[in-house]
């Protein structure tokens, strides 16, 4: 009974497009729905300030010289590295996100070098020294250039970056030290690549290059003499994987 009076009701609308075949096609093709839309794929939203941590490993090369007696120690060492960031970043465009972070962190590196024995005169004879250097922190600010697709962004950085070092050399014929504390700048540039796997949850990799300036400084009265220098001259790397909570 229900299939008949569909069947009537059809046949009264088919109707109003005229009878026949055509008024039959006519009826079919006005009844047949139009697809559903397609439903948008959402953005992912970069902007915004974030706050993180970070871990990893961290690379310093360099070359320590006490400029009175000539003697030169280079090496290069490496250790762990942990700390935080915070920043923030502008979603220019789909696919553009500029920003800027600042970036601080501890490290466990420090090295002891081998003894050297060189003639010292002044001091009455052959002496041997030794050095040791340790890196306290490193800090960088910068501004970040990224290029997003949806919920990844892979990104370049520069500006500035600081590292704290402890450098002592020590006369260990006489028992006797110079020592230097003292944190020196330089330039940073870098880069990094970050996924963002909820909407305020991101994670990534990062690699820093510091090219720091020389250390060069007046120790304290060391070597039966006033006025005795050492010079260290590095630079500093560093990997790190972060996490980001995005606000």
């Amino acid at each position: 009974m229900n299939d008949e009076l569909c069947e009537s009701v059809e046949r009264k609308r088919c109707g109003a497009f005229g009878g026949g075949f055509f008024g039959r096609v006519r009826c079919r093709l006005g009844n047949k729905e139009s697809p559903p839309a397609p439903i948008p794929v959402p953005i992912y939203n970069w902007t915004g300030f974030y706050i993180g941590g970070n871990v990893g490993g961290a690379w310093e090369s360099g070359t320590i010289t006490d400029d009175f007696t000539g003697a030169s120690f280079s090496n290069t060492r490496s250790g762990f590295i942990g700390g935080g960031q915070i920043g923030y970043n502008w979603q220019v465009s789909p696919n553009w996100v500029l920003g800027v972070e600042w970036m601080f962190d501890g490290t466990s590196i420090r090295s002891d070098t081998a003894t050297v024995t060189l003639p010292t005169p002044l001091l009455g004879g052959p002496t041997t020294f030794s050095a040791s250097s340790n890196v306290d922190w490193v800090t960088t600010i910068g501004a970040r250039f990224g290029y997003a697709v949806n919920n990844w962004l892979w990104y370049g950085k520069a500006g500035g970056g600081w590292v704290r070092n402890s450098v002592t050399v020590n006369d260990v014929t006489d028992g006797l030290s110079v020592s230097v504390s003292e944190t020196k700048g330089g330039w940073m540039a870098g880069g990094g690549i970050e996924y963002g796997f909820t909407p305020n949850w991101t994670a990534g990799v990062d690699y820093t290059h510091i090219g720091l300036s020389n250390v060069t400084d007046t120790g304290f009265v060391g070597f039966g003499f006033v006025g005795d220098t050492i010079t260290l001259q590095r630079h500093f790397d560093m990997v790190t994987a972060r996490i980001n909570y995005k606000f």
